[in-house]
């Protein structure tokens, strides 16, 4: 594709994406298809002769978008949201035309130094205490392993050929509460504790770690012999956004020399509203932390910011220097390939970096204010209904709740009632929803956190739930919406 060419199919694709974020909530949430319906209509090999770019810009609009759930929908209210913005965007095109492998200094300085001003950004926009440096992951995932491996690498004391055992030849133990995310199974497992190390500990009533069971799981295992690594409490968590105790759990972790990683994949954007700093409170006792700027600060997937109070266990878990990749400055630069498990590294700062600098510390702060109030409005909404309740409390953007259909009390039969009222709700298509199990009770979920969300978006999706639960049961006027 020569310049003028690829000029000419750039303007066609950019009135394309304004189209599509102009006109996107007039398109179903979610496609019509059974699986393998896009691959039959794709040929099964590849083109011999190259074919012109406006054969596969047709392709992608009558066979791609068809098929592509839209999370950046207002009517998204699945899961967490995963947003984008314009902006983000825009530095996306920006990354992809320059192209750049951005894992050290030296291949890339604009990129490393970028990264430095944008995580000092983040750490003074959430209150983090000037201690912790951060550095770019891509998802919280990968965070976790990091942080489970650095606990690690402290707990062994660099044992030799140390996998899952400390320093004496002792079994590490991980902690994480029974509600934290999946992602803490998968990173013992990877990071070689073995499952069979990590202790699920009971939650209270509000589905947050308790500290006093902490405790004694630490206890018991000391007593065992085995040697205490990992802690990973919770701000927010998936199924319910639950907040741990951070004070307790971290003068626990203190005190045996844990290390405490705190997972705030989703609700870490809250901390830009200092009238929400309340529920991190102990934060600054953690040895790493992790949110998920790709959620709900605008930013598209993936960019996770990680930060840690001391780098130099980072770097001893991480840095690994062949000759043919020193270089003269590396005794005055940082090299991001070291923190972290990826070599080669993508320009994710500069999203970040447009992001901030086109909305403003200020406008982010209106945007999660925003859906804050638009959960609490639900939350209202529900509290006032005889047959629908609340499951857990709202701190965020995210309302979990169950109809209870009149005369209805056997557990088995509302769960049965929810599932076949989320099915009606999302079959409309026009708004998405999920559910989790909360102390066993089939929960809905609904995450208010897209960025083009409005109440009126809310209101619809409320009232879909209403007609739904009308359609199963009859109810009052109060309760049919009427």
């Amino acid at each position: 594709m020569l310049p003028d060419e690829f000029r000419r199919h750039a303007h066609q694709l950019a009135d394309w994406m304004a189209d599509y974020f102009e006109h996107v909530a007039q398109l179903p949430v979610t496609p019509e298809l059974q699986p393998g319906d896009i691959r039959r209509r794709l040929p099964s090999a590849p083109p011999e002769e190259a074919e012109p770019f406006e054969r596969l810009f047709a392709d992608f609009k009558s066979i791609v978008l068809p098929g592509m759930t839209l999370w950046n929908h207002p009517g998204w209210f699945a899961y967490f949201p995963a947003n984008n913005s314009p902006p983000s965007v825009l530095a996306e095109m920006l990354t992809a035309t320059l192209g750049a492998q951005c894992m050290s200094w030296a291949t890339s300085p604009a990129a490393t130094e970028l990264e430095q001003v944008v995580m000092e950004w983040l750490r003074q926009m959430i209150g983090l205490p000037d201690q912790f440096v951060g550095v770019i992951q891509d998802t919280a995932s990968t965070a976790t392993l990091v942080a489970v491996l650095c606990a690690r690498e402290r707990a062994t004391a660099h044992r030799a050929g140390s996998t899952g055992l400390g320093a004496t030849g002792a079994l590490l133990t991980v902690y994480a509460s029974t509600e934290a995310h999946s992602s803490v199974d998968k990173a013992v497992k990877l990071a070689g504790y073995g499952l069979e190390q990590l202790r699920r500990i009971p939650v209270d009533t509000a589905y947050a770690m308790q500290p006093e069971a902490l405790a004694r799981a630490i206890a018991a295992d000391l007593a065992a012999g085995h040697v205490p690594a990992c802690v990973v409490a919770t701000v927010g968590t998936t199924s319910s956004t639950a907040i741990d105790p951070l004070p307790e759990i971290a003068t626990i972790c203190a005190r045996h020399g844990i290390w405490l990683h705190l997972d705030a994949a989703y609700a870490g954007t809250a901390a830009i509203l200092p009238e929400l700093r309340r529920h991190f409170e102990g934060l600054e006792q953690a040895d790493s932390f992790v949110f998920n700027p790709h959620k709900w600060m605008l930013v598209n997937f993936d960019c996770s910011a990680y930060f840690v109070r001391d780098p130099q266990t980072l770097l001893r878990t991480f840095e690994i220097a062949p000759e043919y990749l020193r270089t003269r400055q590396d005794a005055q630069v940082v090299n991001f390939r070291d923190w972290g498990i990826q070599l080669g590294r993508r320009f994710r700062a500069l999203k970040l970096w447009f992001v901030i600098r086109s909305y403003g510390v200020e406008g982010l702060r209106r945007l999660v204010r925003n859906h804050i109030q638009l959960a609490q409005e639900l939350a209202s909404r529900i509290e006032a209904t005889s047959n629908f309740e609340l499951l857990a409390p709202v701190p965020f953007g995210l309302v979990c709740f169950r109809f209870r259909p009149p005369g209805v009390t056997a557990s088995s039969a509302i769960d049965d009632a929810n599932r076949e009222l989320l099915a009606r709700v999302n079959s409309t298509r026009r708004v998405h929803l999920t559910h989790t199990l909360l102390d066993g009770r089939y929960t809905i979920r609904m995450a208010i956190g897209q960025r083009q969300t409005q109440l009126k978006h809310v209101e619809e999706a409320w009232r879909l739930i209403q007609e739904a639960a009308s359609g199963l049961y009859p109810l009052s006027g109060q309760d049919s919406g009427r």
